[in-house]
């Protein structure tokens, strides 16, 4: 089984850390047997993190390990003793890379040397019973759960990020072209197909720099899956300029500089995306004599089309200066006509006054519970502890859960359902038995709501 050596698009599964459990303990020691909680926090779970750097120019490690986690956090401890936080996982990935969810969802794209984006957020850690207690709970016997990280799957994909992009059938001479006019060393050999990965270039000309990108050849069809440029169409998105890389010297019957160039045409044209794209035309290989001669009969013909067109032969380095002032021209033209970049704004949006945090929909004879402080507070509960089971209920009758539920016909026995359909937890509602047993003032074992809460539901309904 062979490995690329170039990936520019994989699918990685990401999580970020646990939180630490927090942690239970009284405090003991001689003549003070109980005194009182000392559970710590438990540390929170470390973020998985993308950063560009531009020493990266593949996705290929992500394609070899497309499984990454970040470190979880530690458990509290005794004598008010906090878990350690879980290591962060900085990934590396080349500058254009863009990140986006499986269904297409643009999360960020990353461009810029030291960008930074958390994919994937670790969960907080769980609050030891110190932490939770209060004039009410003066000894919690539990403590809280550490949050779970987030776990996605997301799609990186790489689009080089250069100024001057070379399309043109196999064996054009693209590559060449990029070798010529910039210290880049591509494979070059006479077969179809040579060049399979993007080739960048740095080229100067007069006070100006840009890069070029060879992209892999075109052939007819491609935007819908033939050849190999299909798969590298992607790295002419970013590109300011587009030149067309003709070969005047080729062999193969049917071809010829005009044809040519309406299928690279037609081809970026179904792509789709690249029709306002600047456009210069290169006739290439003009050393060969039979190569120049159809290079000047066809020149006229297609500067009428209002293609500006170069002839050049990377061989003898005929052209290749005018060719090098004429994309500088065009690049700095594009560089100016675009618009200065804003600065980052921090946009506040706070919820809408009427906003609960939470919604109750029915679904038949069940209901279910949405949104994110009932999720996280399930999720951090031992359920295995009555005290822990119980100080949810409080939690979520102080968010108004309780009453949303009664509101929307809930009556006790009722299945409700907290969280998504694939990360649910089930219960059956017992309001007033197991909410709010140290909010509501009375006797233990009682419940002022058995006297007049049911009265006060009844008369809404």
């Amino acid at each position: 089984m062979s490995i690329p050596s170039f990936v520019d698009r994989v699918v990685v599964h990401v999580s970020g850390g646990d939180g630490g459990n927090g942690c239970a303990s009284v405090h003991r020691e001689k003549f003070k047997p109980l005194g009182g909680p000392d559970g710590g926090n438990g540390g929170r779970g470390g973020d998985v993190v993308l950063v560009v750097d531009p020493a990266e120019t593949s996705l290929l490690d992500y394609h070899r390990r497309p499984h990454r986690s970040a470190g979880n956090g530690r458990a509290g401890q005794g004598g008010n003793r906090g878990g350690a936080d879980g290591g962060d996982l900085v990934l590396s990935v080349p500058d254009g890379t863009v990140v986006t969810t499986i269904d297409g969802r643009v999360l960020v794209d990353l461009v810029g040397s030291g960008t930074r984006f958390v994919v994937a957020a670790g969960g907080r850690g769980g609050l030891g019973n110190a932490a939770l207690a209060s004039p009410r709970r003066k000894a919690p016997g539990f403590a809280l759960l550490g949050e779970p990280g987030e776990r996605l799957d997301i799609v990186l994909e790489l689009k080089n990020v250069a100024d001057v992009g070379l399309v043109g059938f196999p064996n054009a001479g693209k590559s060449s072209l990029v070798a010529a006019m910039s210290a880049a060393r591509p494979k070059i050999a006479d077969y179809p197909f040579t060049t399979l990965v993007p080739n960048l270039g740095v080229v100067e000309a007069g006070t100006t720099r840009f890069v070029m990108a060879d992209v892999p050849g075109l052939i007819p069809g491609a935007s819908a899956g033939r050849g190999l440029g299909h798969l590298f169409l992607r790295h002419v998105e970013r590109c300011a300029v587009l030149v067309h890389v003709v070969d005047c010297a080729t062999p193969e019957l049917g071809r010829d500089p005009l044809s040519d160039i309406e299928a690279l045409e037609l081809e970026l044209a179904a792509y789709g995306g690249l029709a306002e794209r600047p456009r210069l035309v290169v006739l290439a290989k003009v050393d060969v004599p039979e190569a120049r001669e159809l290079a000047e009969l066809v020149r006229p013909e297609i500067e009428a089309r209002g293609l500006p067109v170069q002839l050049v032969s990377a061989a003898t380095h005929e052209g290749l200066r005018e060719l090098g002032f004429a994309l500088a021209g065009a690049v700095a033209a594009v560089r100016e006509a675009a618009p200065a970049p804003e600065r980052t704004r921090l946009v506040l949006r706070p919820p809408a006054v009427d906003d609960s945090g939470f919604s109750v929909v029915r679904e038949g004879e069940r209901f279910r519970v949405r949104g994110p402080k009932p999720e996280r507070w399930v999720a951090q509960t031992d359920f295995s502890n009555d005290e822990a089971v119980g100080y949810l209920a409080d939690r979520l009758a102080r968010l108004g859960v309780e009453a949303a539920l009664i509101e929307q016909g809930a009556t006790p026995g009722c299945e409700v359902v907290i969280g998504a359909e694939n990360d649910a937890v089930v219960f059956d509602w017992e309001p007033t038995l197991t909410a709010g047993a140290e909010l509501l003032h009375g006797p233990r074992g009682s419940d002022v709501r058995l006297e007049d809460g049911r009265d006060r539901s009844r008369g809404r309904h």
